[in-house]
This record gives C-alpha cells, sequence and structure tokens, in this order.
C-alpha cells in the first residue's frame, strides 16, 4: 500500500500555523526564513502574529500556505519521512505549487514569488464585487454542469472545483452564481451558498492572471520532480517540466479535478494520503471520495512525531 502526500489550498490559513513546527524542527523555520527572503517582507510575521484579514488576502495566503506546507514537510524529512516516502504528490489549487516545491520541481524561494504574483495577478483580473463562487452540496458534477450552463446565459458561470461526490464550486460572474445558487436548490441541492472569497478562481474570468503566470512561469527553473505530481488540470501524473509548467497556465482557468485526481491515485494503489500543512479540508474530501483511503494530517510537531510513530509500527 502506497501513500501520497497532498498540501491545501486557499481558507485553510489561520494565524499561528505553521509557528510551532518552526520553533521546534530547524528545517521548518529555513523555509519560513527563505519565504521572507524572496518575498523582501516578514511574511512570518503576519503568519504568526498578523491578522487574519490581512493573512487572507490572496496575494498573502497563497504563499503563507506554502511556506506552512514545506516546512512541515521539513520536519518530516527530519524524522526519515521525506517526499520519496511517497508515491506521488499533488494539491488544491495553489496546493499543487506546493507539492511541485516539496517534490523539488520548484525552488521555494521561486514558488514563494510565483504564488505571490499569481494571487495578485487572481485579484486583478476581475473587479471586487464583480465575480462570486459557490459550493453545491449534494449533487454530483454532471448536474452542477447543468446548473452553471443554464445559470451563465451571457454571463461566465463554470464547475470550478470538482471537490468530491457531494461538493462541487461554481466560478463565475456574481449574477450568474447567484442564479445557480437558486437554480441548484431548485434542482434537489441540499445546500447552494456563495463562498468568502475575493475573486473568481478556475474559470475563464481569470484568463487575464492566465497571461501573467505564462509569463512568470517562462522565466524560473522547472526540474523532473522527484516523485510524480498529480496535475489539477489532467487528474492524473506528469513528471516533465515543459508539460508541468503549461499545466500551471492552464489551472489557472480550469477546472480543479480533485475528486478524479484522488480517485486516480487509490487506483494506482494509493491507500494513504496524508495532508501536509494547515487545515484538514482535503481529508474531508478523501474520506468522501474513498472511504478505504486511510487519512493522516500533518500540520504541527505532535503531529510529526505521531507520523512517524505510525510509520515505524
Amino acid at each position: 500500500m502506497s501513500r501520497a502526500f497532498v498540501f491545501p489550498g486557499q481558507g485553510a490559513q489561520t494565524i499561528g500555523m505553521g509557528r510551532a513546527l518552526a520553533e521546534t524542527f530547524p528545517g521548518a523555520r529555513v523555509v519560513f526564513d527563505e519565504v521572507d527572503e524572496a518575498l523582501g517582507e516578514k511574511l512570518s510575521a503576519l503568519i504568526w502574529e498578523g491578522d487574519i484579514e490581512t493573512l487572507t488576502l490572496t496575494e498573502n495566503a497563497q504563499p503563507a500556505l506554502m511556506a506552512t506546507s514545506i516546512a512541515a514537510l521539513r520536519a518530516l524529512e527530519a524524522e526519515g519521512l521525506g517526499v520519496e516516502s511517497a508515491a506521488f504528490v499533488a494539491g488544491h489549487s495553489l496546493g499543487e505549487y506546493s507539492a511541485l516545491a516539496a517534490a523539488g520541481a520548484l525552488s521555494v524561494s521561486d514558488t514563494a514569488r510565483l504564488l505571490r504574483t499569481r494571487g495578485r495577478a487572481m485579484q486583478a483580473a476581475v473587479p471586487v464585487g464583480e465575480g462570486a463562487m459557490a459550493a453545491i452540496l449534494g449533487l454530483d458534477l454532471a448536474a452542477v454542469r447543468e446548473v452553471a450552463a443554464e445559470a451563465a446565459g451571457n454571463d461566465v458561470c463554470a464547475a470550478a472545483n470538482d471537490n468530491d461526490p457531494a461538493q462541487v464550486v461554481v466560478s463565475g460572474h456574481k449574477a450568474a452564481v447567484e442564479r445557480a445558487v437558486e437554480i441548484a436548490k431548485g434542482r434537489g441541492a441540499k445546500r447552494a451558498l456563495l463562498l468568502p472569497v475575493s475573486a473568481p478562481f478556475h474559470c475563464a474570468l481569470m484568463a487575464p492572471a492566465a497571461e501573467v503566470m505564462a509569463q512568470a512561469l517562462a522565466g524560473v527553473s522547472i526540474a523532473a520532480p522527484k516523485v510524480p505530481v498529480v496535475a489539477n488540470v489532467r487528474a492524473e501524473a506528469v513528471s516533465d517540466a515543459g508539460e508541468i509548467r503549461a499545466l500551471l497556465v492552464e489551472q489557472v482557468t480550469s477546472a480543479v479535478r480533485w475528486r478524479e485526481s484522488v480517485a486516480w491515485m487509490a487506483g494506482q494503489g494509493v491507500g494513504e494520503v496524508w495532508e501536509i500543512g494547515a487545515g484538514k479540508a482535503l481529508s474531508g474530501m478523501v474520506r468522501r471520495i474513498d472511504r478505504a483511503v486511510a487519512v493522516r494530517n500533518v500540520g504541527t510537531p505532535e503531529d510529526v512525531m505521531a507520523a512517524k510513530e505510525a510509520s515505524a509500527g
């Protein structure tokens, strides 16, 4: 039975995340220092002592969550559980960048700068208030695609995150997303609610951000990953550096195929998924996708030691 490491996306951020890791494991501390230096500011101070509103700004949340994930990975490495102990790595949206940094395809410094650029570009792509995202619970992907198509009209509305069998997120123009919420309720959705996000991610409205990322990624060195990375756009593993670069650009406007990604890894023999970094959102999704897959969270020193003990056993 093999293991996969997965890395969270936006929404998992909390004040104080990763601090205990940095205080316990020198390698984890180095990650936060490296990110601070790459960005030319004390992002670590914001993460550990700032206010949640500022941390939640897309341009801050993206590099902050990556830093926390890689710090947790460095702590695991210190206990002999590095990325090579995983058969695959994957991440949800920005988490794919964390996965690539974990696998050595991107340097931590480059990843921090790319995510700062990505956060700013995604925020700038659509004026605040013009876009929205909504979670539809209790309808499958095919049903939500029908809802989105009906809601779109002359606007953009698309299935943006296929998270698990009972949760699909739609994204697009605010009016169209609001229409989708009402249509979904009429179609039997258990719940349909607007999400507290600042931009409509993973839909055609993000095209200006994709152009920015194409330029940013063109100037960055990408190595072959030490372990295969399961790409959001493909829902299967990729290892070619050129393909990874192209898919990261495509990812900005494309749906996050998380349900399919987890199912694909399970089909490759993955029986254990470790969520590396802040929060437990992905663990919940994995459980709903395939109950046979065991999940473990690694975000604190205690989690790291528990993972070591379990692996030794």
